[in-house]
């Protein structure tokens, strides 16, 4: 409707502006005539403008009413629906209400019988109560009658059949339990026999021992002069500069070479080998080829160290323990190369674990390093194997193979199997035939000691003999001053204080022979 007002008023200023346009003075009367058609026509358009716009109100109102008749239809049908719902929801909680209603009159039911049973649980406990009073009140009277019968009361009478049950079952258990440990013991010493023997027969070693003299043959006697210089020159220098001393006698075409140090010993025997081989021989000679052997003796403690790890398969050590190890292929003990020791007694080790199921590498390694410290023994104070211990633990080795290279002399309490497996294979290392010597000396000195041993602060003692190079003490007593248990402390006694007084390989037996004999002569 606005649209149409819009456009008639638009029109009235177009006619208004026609009116200006052809005004003209002088022309009154043809003015007034075109000023009356424009009014009539704009009345006209007036008219038709108001038609038109009474008929755009009408169509207004009819689809005002339209969409308000629409707009009630759907607000009654949603009205419906919502009633329609509010009344489901209505239904649903009544009989939610109705289900709760009937639920609650059960659970009143519920306690009501609960309440019910809990009363004649009290009353039965009541009577429980009672008639336990009067079971103790009987029982009180027979215990006092049983008493007055027996002259004892109940806790001696407790005591007594305690007592008595026990002495019974110990009487009892203890043949059981001899016999288990004689089971076990024997099952254990077969076991560990056949171990011990399959790593012996599994091990190919030498059976002599070696015998380390450092003895440099010349190609004439001649080169002892030489050697010596004038007066004394080089062999002055010699000695001062490697520190080895110099022995040259009336031994023909040798000379001896004594140093406490191996390794020391065989740097000097290098030296004085090139030093004759070149004919050189001056104090600054010496000290050049003192140089260049001390190079080589080192590369071959390396290369020792090295071989030794490769043919026991060990993979990796730190470069310094490696040198040490090599150091050991120049020392001897009881006239057995320790190098050599070491790896046989890893092999044994291993085998060893592998039988028992156990770690093979960890046992190998603290085998093959249980006697590293000798390679300092000079230098540091104290034991072997705690010296020993205490270089591997430095350069990073396990805490197990630190433990067992500080106990395989027993300087510290054993405390895991891979220790046990160490001792036993050095063990059997030194001790097989023909791994180590000892001077005739020191093994009658040995001899004469065990039999002191067994001889003194032991009553009844009739005869010592040591038997088998020292491998068993075979003691006589008399029968009527020693008994069988008396024996028995003899044999302990005398194996202990063995332990405590000599240093030996491998073990000692200890046997102490009791006879009884009985003598009738016929008439």
């Amino acid at each position: 409707m606005e649209s149409v007002l819009l456009g008639a008023a638009l029109l009235v200023a177009l006619v208004a502006l026609v009116i200006v346009v052809l005004w003209r003075p002088g022309t009154p009367g043809k003015a007034a005539a075109e000023i009356a058609r424009a009014q009539g026509e704009a009345d006209q358009i007036r008219a038709k403008a108001q038609r038109e716009a009474e008929e755009v109100l009408e169509r207004a109102e009819r689809d005002a009413q339209r969409i308000a008749s629409a707009a009630r239809a759907e607000a009654e049908e949603e009205g419906r629906a919502l009633r329609e719902d509010l009344r489901s929801l209505r239904e649903d909680l009544e009989r939610r209400e109705a289900r709760l209603a009937e639920r609650e009159q059960r659970l009143d039911g519920e306690v009501r019988r609960l309440e019910e049973w809990q009363g004649r649980l009290t009353e039965t406990k009541r009577a429980l109560e009672v008639r336990e009073r009067e079971l103790d009140g009987v029982a009180e009277e027979r215990r006092k009658v049983l008493e007055r019968a027996a002259g004892l009361t109940a806790a001696q009478a407790k005591a007594e059949l305690v007592a008595s049950i026990e002495n019974q079952a110990k009487r009892e258990a203890i043949p059981i339990t001899r016999e288990i440990e004689n089971a076990a013991r024997a099952e254990g010493e077969k076991r560990a026999r056949k171990i011990v023997t399959l790593a012996i027969q599994r091990v190919a070693s030498e059976q002599t021992a070696e015998s380390v003299v450092s003895v440099l043959h010349l190609p004439s006697d001649e080169m002892k002069g030489r050697i010596i210089g004038r007066e004394g020159r080089n062999i002055r220098a010699f000695e001062s500069t490697t520190g080895v001393n110099l022995i040259i006698d009336d031994t023909p075409e040798a000379v001896l070479l004594s140093c406490f140090d191996p390794v020391r010993r065989e740097v000097g025997r290098l030296t004085l080998e090139k030093l004759v081989l070149d004919g050189r021989i001056h104090p600054q000679r010496i000290e050049e080829v003192y140089e260049r052997s001390k190079r080589d003796v080192e590369q071959l403690c390396v290369r020792a160290g090295e071989d030794a790890l490769v043919e026991v398969g060990i993979a990796d050590m730190h470069p310094e323990l490696i040198a040490l190890l090599g150091q050991l292929r120049y020392r001897t003990s009881y006239g057995q190369n320790v190098l050599k020791h070491l790896i046989e007694s890893a092999h044994l080790a291993g085998i060893m674990a592998s039988e028992l199921r156990l770690p093979v590498d960890v046992a190998k390694r603290g085998t093959l390093l249980h006697d590293i410290g000798k390679a300092l023994t000079h230098e540091v104070e104290g034991s072997h194997a705690l010296i020993g211990a205490e270089i591997a633990r430095r350069y990073g080795e396990d805490e197990d193979v630190v433990h067992a290279i500080e106990a395989h002399h027993n300087e510290v309490e054993v405390r895991t199997v891979e220790a046990v497996i160490t001792q036993a294979a050095d063990a059997i290392s030194g001790s097989r035939p023909g791994a180590r010597r000892e001077s005739l000396e020191a093994y009658v000195k040995r001899l004469e000691r065990l039999e002191e041993i067994a001889r003194e602060k032991h009553p009844g003692v009739e005869k010592v003999f040591a038997m088998q190079a020292g491998r068993e003490i075979r003691v006589m007593v008399k029968p009527d001053a020693v008994d069988d248990i008396q024996a028995q402390v003899i044999a302990r006694d005398i194996a202990k204080q063995v332990e405590d007084e000599l240093t030996y390989p491998g073990q000692i037996r200890v046997t102490v022979v009791r006879e009884s004999r009985a003598t009738e002569f016929a008439r």
